[in-house]
């Protein structure tokens, strides 16, 4: 079934809204597995408004309309698919009903001859019962075109697509995804590793995105249960794992977790609860960002007890009780620093592992070293080691928080590999 939406309203073309409908409508259809070909806005015209329709009804097996079916002169939806299907205009009883119940409660209300609007819709629809509004909506199957208007605010719509519509578009078949998240290799090189997978794609699908830092595949199929779609699933994720990149490295190593809603930080953090590990940090660039991205997660306090931002040399070496003159020796940008600040932190909380970050946000150099140098070190019960990034050609903000994701990476692989070092 191939859907299209059309947002009636002017207010959205002349940006004084945001057409937030359409994000939800395609959501909801692609779970229903029905697929959106075409958005479309047009304004509260009729002409305008029956030329969109008569195009839709030639491409589109099923057309949702939202907005227009308010009281006004300027909601006209109704009246204009009503005009193009060649039928009349009905009263619904039970919309006029609930019309006559908000007015009789409401005796400062003045009822308006226009106000009757919001009850009609066109002669055959089913009724789509408004629980949040007054507008009632409907769906009508004409000349093997399924048409549906719906109000335009998203208080109405979404409880009348979910409590109304949806058990009449059901198919059958729903649309399953699988989220694949990736660390440690950009987009470009992922789809190229996986050219000829996206090339013959059909069912399953295979979208990579591109996140700060990192790249998710979206796998998604059409199937009757999350069985049947995982079989399906299953294959194709076994395919893309199997690959190496472009300098012969495992794709499966660079694979960290699945979800939306997932992170490195996450997935990180799960493993320390997990294992019953505790961890701290000391930041300079990062000034904090590490630990105040663990205390997002609830239960942090379970791992995580306290912590440091030091960022000058000077607090490097009094809270971390590091030399000085090791430090102006060695440069704050190092890996001696960075080790020796993951393992003053870790000795001086008790803690199971500490975590380090030091480095150059930019945009000027440091010790010269150019912007978007990193020194992340990790101590652990079995030593302590240091890596070094390099993040070139990133907003400071961007350096800062691939840092961190970095950093969280190493705590990952070190709690997988039993507390060995990077």
């Amino acid at each position: 079934m191939k859907a299209e939406i059309i947002a009636v309203g002017t207010e959205i073309l002349t940006g004084q809204i945001v057409n937030t409908n359409a994000q939800f409508l395609s959501e909801k259809l692609a779970s229903l597995g029905i697929d959106v070909y075409y958005h479309v806005a047009v304004g509260d015209n009729e002409g305008r408004l029956f030329s969109t329709i008569e195009t839709a009804s030639k491409r589109s097996d099923l057309v949702i309309l939202c907005g227009g079916l308010g009281p006004t002169e300027d909601d006209l939806t109704k009246q204009t698919l009503a005009k193009f299907l060649g039928k009349e205009l009905v009263f619904d009883p039970t919309a006029l009903a609930k019309l006559d119940t908000f007015f009789a409660s409401r005796p400062d209300y003045v009822r308006t001859p226009n106000n009757e609007r919001q009850a009609q819709l066109i002669a055959g629809s089913i009724p789509l019962q408004n629980r949040t509004g007054l507008a009632v909506g409907g769906l009508i199957e004409v000349d093997g075109v399924t048409y549906v208007v719906l109000p335009g605010p998203p208080s109405e719509l979404k409880p009348m697509v979910n409590e109304q519509l949806v058990p009449h578009l059901t198919t059958g078949e729903q649309l399953f995804s699988r989220v694949l998240r990736f660390f440690g290799i950009g987009e470009s090189q992922l789809v190229t590793i996986l050219a000829d997978i996206i090339e013959k794609q059909s069912d399953p699908t295979v979208a990579p995105y591109a996140k700060t830092g990192e790249v998710t595949l979206r796998l998604s199929t059409k199937a009757k249960d999350q069985a049947s779609a995982d079989a399906k699933l299953d294959v194709l994720e076994k395919e893309i794992l199997s690959r190496h990149t472009l300098d012969h490295q495992p794709l499966h190593e660079l694979f960290y977790g699945y979800g939306d809603d997932n992170s490195m930080a996450k997935v990180a953090f799960d493993l320390l609860k997990g294992t019953g590990k505790t961890i701290t940090a000391a930041e300079s660039l990062t000034a904090g960002l590490f630990q105040a991205t663990l205390a997002d997660f609830s239960g942090a306090s379970s791992i995580f007890a306290g912590g440091f931002v030091t960022y000058s040399l000077e607090e490097k070496s009094k809270m971390l009780s590091i030399p000085a003159q090791e430090l102006e020796q060695h440069g704050v940008v190092s890996h001696f620093t960075a080790q020796a600040m993951a393992s003053q932190a870790r000795k001086l909380t008790g803690s199971d592992y500490g975590v380090s970050l030091t480095g150059v946000a930019g945009p000027d150099s440091l010790e010269g070293h150019p912007a978007g140098t990193v020194f992340i070190g990790l101590a652990t019960p079995n030593g302590v080691d240091s890596v070094q990034v390099n993040i070139a050609g990133r907003s400071r903000a961007d350096v800062r928080e691939i840092a961190v994701l970095h950093a969280f990476n190493l705590v990952r692989l070190a709690v997988l590999n039993g507390e060995n070092l990077v």
